[in-house]
């Protein structure tokens, strides 16, 4: 290869990556700014010159997630996961956007289901990945696992399971019940288990 060819190679990958970090430089003061719109014009671009920085996704992620743009969060927080699969922080904000579209009336019963489970899947890998921010997990999952159960037990739909439905109000309690235990004196938490044990005992007819 020619010195000159050499020299203009080395000149445009250097310009590219100035063009990265000056978009994540951006996007970052954005983000830290609560500015979430400003900050998606900025990491999409950054994201686009290399789509190698799993710290831009991220922040794509929880800038689109607080934009309420959910399906967007969760292709960025995917593409955050592949780059570091043991990223904790990304599988639960994947998990929150899955939640509020599994929420989501207006989609199939199928694609809500979809979104419920795979909330509960990536809680339980953030559970799995970081201890230190189990409380936080578990309290999340205890409130998916409690919108998937009464979402199993809507006797009109197809996805109708009375089964599946109790077992994952029972696992919401074990949820909050964890919780309860490491912090006894979060009456939040006696609050929200209070709200799953009515809902277990309604649906198993004990209320």
């Amino acid at each position: 290869m020619r010195f000159a060819t050499i020299i203009s190679l080395f000149v445009i990958t250097s310009l590219e990556a100035s063009a990265q970090n000056a978009y994540v430089k951006m996007g970052q003061q954005a983000f830290m700014d609560g500015n979430f719109k400003a900050a998606v014009a900025q990491l999409e671009k950054a994201c686009l010159i290399d789509s190698t920085n799993a710290n831009a996704y991220w922040m794509l992620g929880y800038s689109y997630y607080h934009s309420e743009n959910y399906r967007k969060s969760i292709a960025a927080y995917s593409k955050a996961i592949f780059i570091n699969p043991v990223d904790a922080t990304a599988y639960y904000y994947r998990a929150r956007a899955k939640g509020y579209l599994g929420k989501d009336s207006f989609l199939s019963p199928d694609e809500r289901e979809k979104y419920l489970l795979g909330a509960i899947f990536d809680l339980t890998k953030a559970i799995a990945i970081d201890p230190s921010q189990q409380t936080k997990s578990y309290q999340t999952r205890a409130l998916a696992y409690r919108e998937y159960g009464m979402f199993k037990l809507i006797s009109s739909q197809k996805n109708y399971d009375k089964v599946r439905g109790i077992n994952s109000l029972r696992a919401s309690v074990a949820d909050l019940e964890k919780v309860l235990a490491e912090n006894p004196g979060r009456s939040d938490i006696s609050t929200l288990l209070d709200v799953s044990k009515e809902k277990l005992a309604s649906a198993t007819g004990k209320h």
